[in-house]
Parts: structure tokens; C-alpha cells; sequence
């Protein structure tokens, strides 16, 4: 992966209690993803606007993260078939904290994400009587009806707007894996802003427009899950596969690639 130490060290840093109101557990978000050749340009124009999340004098933080399906493969599929609400539930570590955490993520009829997480070891063999009343709480489903499917990887960084915004994360070279198989993406760059309500005055958004990237959503856990497992129902991420195929794992020169 390429080293972007260097720009993210200009960026002046602020700390995990100074962007408490820019947690932003429920919010409305917006996705990019581009290769990686355009992500130096990118942090250049956000330097004179942004602080970057700075902990244990990390910048760049390492996440893992397990995803959970029932064997019916449920929340791939309503997201997949674009059901609305719908849900995903994972186990995420994040290493630069040492920290770990049961999550819920809750898409709205309206489009808003809501996030709900207690706090849980990553590692753990199975879920506790907490954890599956935290799940039954928070969805339709039974933590003993659920399994891990699929595992990632990836190193993120954080930057937080002046002003508090909106914060914006951009997750580099996710890896995927399950029991059988493995892929890395170490070319693609997911890019996500979140606000409160309406994006249209967040700068990222015009940042993203005058780079001709164009918005384009993307879950992680639905398109390693596609990648990995060619056998499920695929129809609506083809052109989002064919894509990463394309310009993501195939070994192409920046000049080469056009968003």
C-alpha cells in the first residue's frame, strides 16, 4: 500500500473526546469509492479545512471486523433487493483503541443510519445472554440464529471538518476473507461522508465533484461477500463487480484510470 504518511502529517490533529458532537450515531451518509491514485489529491484539498482524528499518535488506524448472516443469508439479501429498513450486525475491533465492539447498523425507510453498539470482545466464541438481547432489542433477528460469514481488514482515517461539519472516513485497501477464500483490494479507497441532516452544504461533496468522483454506494460486507461467494444472488452489485474487476484488482497506470 502506498504511504501517505507524509500528507496526513500536516493535517493538525484533534482527539476522540473533541468530536463527540460529530459522533453522529444517527446520520445521513453519502459514499465514494476511486482508485487509489487519486487519493493524495484528495487529503491535499481537505488539508486547509479538516482536522483528522489523532489517537494514541495514530492517524492511519487498523479495523476488523466480523459480519454475521442468518443461513438464509438475510441482511445480504434485503440489502441486495433494496429492502428498506434493513439491518447489519458485525463485531468490530478497533486496534488502535485495543477496543472492541457488538454493533447494530439500522438503514430507515428515510435513508438515515442509525448506529447502536455495545461495548464486546472481538475474539469471543460465541454471543452472551447480553449480546442476544441487545440483538432482539435492536432487530428482527436471534443472536442464535446467526453465524460469522465474512471477515475484513482495512486502515482508516478520519477527518473532521473545522467548523464540525460533518466528519468523513476513508477506509484504504479493505481485505476480505471467510473459511475458504481471500481477496485483497489495495487498490480501492471507500469514502463516506456523514452529517446530521442534509449533505448538500457539507465541502466534501463539492471536493468530490470537482474531482469527477462520482457518488456511487458500497457496502463492505455485501460486496466482499460477492466477491468471495459467486454463487449468491449478485444481479444488483454486477456493475459495481465488474468495475472493481476492472479498474481496482487489474494492474492499471493512474493515467489509465477515468471514474
Amino acid at each position: 500500500m502506498k504511504d501517505f504518511n507524509h500528507i496526513i502529517s500536516k493535517f493538525t490533529p484533534i482527539s476522540l473526546n473533541e468530536i463527540e458532537e460529530v459522533k453522529l450515531m444517527s446520520r445521513i451518509d453519502r459514499k465514494y469509492w476511486f482508485h487509489i491514485s487519486k487519493l493524495q489529491q484528495v487529503l491535499e484539498q481537505t488539508l486547509p479545512n479538516y482536522h483528522i482524528l489523532e489517537i494514541n499518535g495514530q492517524r492511519l488506524m487498523e479495523y476488523q471486523t466480523r459480519y454475521f448472516d442468518t443461513a438464509d443469508n438475510d441482511m445480504y439479501m434485503m440489502h441486495h433487493n433494496r429492502y428498506l429498513p434493513r439491518h447489519k450486525i458485525r463485531l468490530r475491533k478497533y486496534v488502535s483503541t485495543d477496543s472492541g465492539f457488538l454493533e447494530v447498523k439500522f438503514k430507515t425507510n428515510k435513508k438515515i443510519t442509525i448506529k447502536s453498539r455495545i461495548e464486546n470482545e472481538f475474539e469471543k466464541p460465541a454471543f452472551t445472554n447480553t449480546d442476544d438481547n441487545f440483538i432482539a432489542l435492536k432487530t428482527p433477528f436471534s443472536g442464535k440464529a446467526i453465524f460469522p460469514v465474512i471477515f475484513n481488514q482495512f486502515r482508516r482515517i478520519t477527518l473532521i471538518h473545522k467548523d464540525k461539519l460533518d466528519r468523513c472516513t476513508i477506509d484504504i485497501s479493505p481485505k476480505f476473507w471467510n473459511d475458504k477464500n481471500e481477496i485483497s483490494l489495495e487498490n480501492l479507497v471507500i469514502f463516506e461522508i456523514k452529517k446530521g441532516h442534509s449533505l448538500k452544504s457539507s465541502p466534501m461533496v463539492s471536493l468530490a465533484r470537482s474531482l469527477k468522483i462520482r457518488q456511487r454506494g458500497m457496502s463492505k460486507y455485501c460486496t466482499g461477500r460477492a466477491l468471495l461467494e459467486p454463487k449468491l444472488k449478485q444481479n444488483s452489485f454486477k456493475p459495481r463487480l465488474r468495475y472493481i474487476h476492472r479498474h481496482i484488482l487489474n494492474e492499471i497506470q493512474p493515467w489509465e484510470f477515468q471514474t
